[in-house]
């Protein structure tokens, strides 16, 4: 005959001496993976971070640094070219990633001004150039350069940050906050431009982009435009949150852990 076993357990008495409760634990050093070295993706955020500052070059050099370096697609690829360098330094060393953040932001700016110059810029009239109309067409090598350089502003780069971004870059840790934060930037760049462009003489370069001319599409359609883009450029933010939310992550696809489930053995 065994005792029954009794419904409810007394509290048991607490030692003296010592401490009931539990303190935290942190899990052991080599459970945490160390970040390894990627050759392959140093040299490839090389590769992207020179080709952008050598298309920034060519531009400066076409249409004069003050004008240029006004423009959001110029500024949003300085932006990409020293990131990526800096990515490309930390993936050679084995370091950590850089903050989502800052990367988040980088590809952000880049895309968006990509899809600025595809949707609205690609069919303006006139055409729509960085380097202004008064610049001269080159010839040569330079005039092949000068070809160059526009698709590899507005296409070859965003595409080649969006790669990686989805093949060499783990999901980063970004919050919704950062999508109202990255607004900042393009809004304070968009009223600065429109400041200058009010106070500058009448002319066809006062203004950086055709939509911002208050004298050919009228105040309320300036204004109703540069809303727009600021919405279309939170939506484009919080579907890029959403995306590195939900993405698997590349450097981990196909990795072996120590941790088998195995069948019972009898």
């Amino acid at each position: 005959m065994t005792a029954p076993i009794p419904r409810d357990i007394p509290d048991l008495p607490v030692i003296p001496g010592r401490r009931t409760n539990l303190m935290p634990s942190s899990p052991p050093a080599g459970a945490v993976a160390p970040p390894a070295r990627c050759p392959l993706t140093a040299v490839y955020r090389l590769l992207v971070a020179l080709a952008a500052l050598a298309a920034v070059t060519v531009e400066i050099l076409l249409g004069g640094p003050a004008r240029v370096l006004s423009h959001f697609t110029i500024q949003s690829t300085l932006l990409l070219a020293a990131v990526t360098l800096a990515s490309a330094g930390r993936a050679w060393t084995a370091r950590r990633p850089l903050p989502g953040a800052l990367t988040g932001a980088a590809l952000l700016y880049v895309v968006a001004a990509a899809l600025l110059q595809h949707v609205l810029l690609a069919d303006a009239a006139p055409a729509y150039t960085m380097t202004g109309p008064a610049a001269a067409d080159p010839t040569g090598t330079a005039g092949t350069l000068a070809a160059l350089a526009p698709p590899a502003l507005h296409t070859l780069l965003p595409v080649a940050a969006v790669l990686d971004r989805l093949l060499l870059s783990p999901p980063a840790r970004i919050r919704l906050v950062h999508a109202a934060a990255w607004l900042l930037y393009p809004t304070a760049h968009l009223v600065l431009v429109l400041a200058i462009g009010g106070l500058l003489p009448a002319g066809p370069a006062r203004h950086l982009y055709p939509f911002q001319d208050p004298g050919r599409h009228g105040h309320p359609y300036v204004l109703g435009v540069s809303l727009l883009l600021l919405l279309a450029l939170y939506c484009l933010a919080l579907a890029l949150i959403a995306l590195d939310r939900t993405r698997p992550d590349p450097l981990r696809l196909g990795a072996k852990t120590g941790f088998r489930l195995r069948p019972p053995v009898g």
